[in-house]
């Protein structure tokens, strides 16, 4: 499958600020395979990855999906990400080039706080993360009007949880993995499930690209 005809099936729509996740996960529902999520892709479905980025303003990501990288793309979007306790590696290649936003609270520990606006823009979200909808408030308030979560599940329930979730494009991996994989949202369960709509499902061998959007 061509990966511009495929992206193309991924236009925003002119509604913003709108916020989409990306996500892949196996039929029984596992988001890695023994701790790896590559595991589970292919390697259009991490074209795709990448041809999404490029058509966000900025992605967003948990400190525990972000200590998988060692740097991040130039030509991809600011990156921003989420974190409470601020454990990250400060002098990886992640925050190289001041391009990195911290989405953090003021609660977190004053010395990590130091670190990480030597080397990042520090944004202070409120003095918990009890909700995540103020900081994605204050990110569209910047600009960023086209937003793409790559998770990890903590802060893909959260967004969820705060109504921010506008639009989820799962991959379907071919593949049943049993064992205690988390699925692509770890959290309390919603006052009310979200009704979504299905947008597109693309196959590409035995994978399968799905769309779906808020009502």
């Amino acid at each position: 499958m061509d990966i511009d005809e495929l992206l193309k099936r991924y236009a925003y729509p002119d509604r913003t600020p709108w916020l989409r996740a990306n996500m892949i996960a196996t039929l029984d529902g596992g988001i890695q395979y023994k701790g790896d999520t590559a595991a589970i892709g292919y390697p259009l479905d991490h074209r795709l990855m990448e041809g999404l980025r490029g058509l966000a303003d900025i992605v967003i990501m948990g400190a525990a999906t972000v200590r998988e990288y060692d740097s991040w793309p130039d030509d991809a979007p600011p990156l921003a990400v989420v974190s409470r306790s601020l454990d990250l590696d400060f002098e990886g290649g992640v925050f190289e080039g001041g391009r990195t936003i911290v989405v953090t609270c003021s609660s977190a520990p004053e010395e990590l706080l130091d670190k990480a606006s030597g080397r990042a823009d520090v944004m202070l979200a409120g003095e918990t993360f009890a909700d995540i909808g103020p900081a994605l408030d204050a990110l569209a308030e910047r600009g960023y009007q086209r937003m793409l979560c790559e998770g990890g599940p903590r802060l893909l329930a959260q967004v969820a949880a705060a109504g921010w979730l506008h639009e989820l494009c799962l991959t379907l991996s071919p593949m049943v993995t049993s064992g205690d994989a988390s699925r692509i949202m770890n959290g309390p369960v919603l006052d009310t499930p979200h009704r979504m709509r299905l947008m597109h499902a693309i196959p590409d061998s035995d994978y399968l690209f799905t769309r779906y959007a808020i009502e």
